[in-house]
């Protein structure tokens, strides 16, 4: 078993920036792909960011593009969503998974953190 732990989230006006971060513990984080998403009230859980075993390899999802980083400390276990130039539109739920495989799709995600909240006020 992988225990993920996210934090980081709070309320931010549009234009400032947060950092998430994600914590695992358990099974070994770095044979894992881990991938952010989020959930905003009403709407489907949406792919925003993932990155591979090494780091080397990230992918985003375009409405995120040029504002997120993602990238991983594997040393410390921790993968991190640097979110810059907020919208309102972004705020939702966010969470961090673990995956087998290169993947932007939710259900090949295996273990799941229990989400941070992010608010970003116009």
């Amino acid at each position: 078993q992988m225990r993920l732990v996210e934090s980081g989230g709070g309320l931010v006006q549009a234009g400032d920036s947060l950092v998430l971060s994600c914590a695992a513990s358990g099974r070994t984080s770095t044979s894992y792909v881990m991938g952010w998403f989020r959930q905003a009230p009403g709407k489907e859980r949406e792919f925003v960011s993932r990155i591979s075993r090494s780091g080397s390899n990230t992918h985003y999802a375009d409405f995120v593009m040029g504002r997120f980083i993602v990238s991983r400390d594997n040393a410390g276990k921790t993968v991190s969503l640097q979110m810059n130039r907020l919208k309102p539109e972004d705020t939702a739920m966010y969470y961090c998974a673990a995956a087998n495989t290169l993947t932007m799709h939710a259900d090949e995600y295996t273990y799941w953190g229990q989400g941070t909240q992010v608010t970003v006020s116009s």
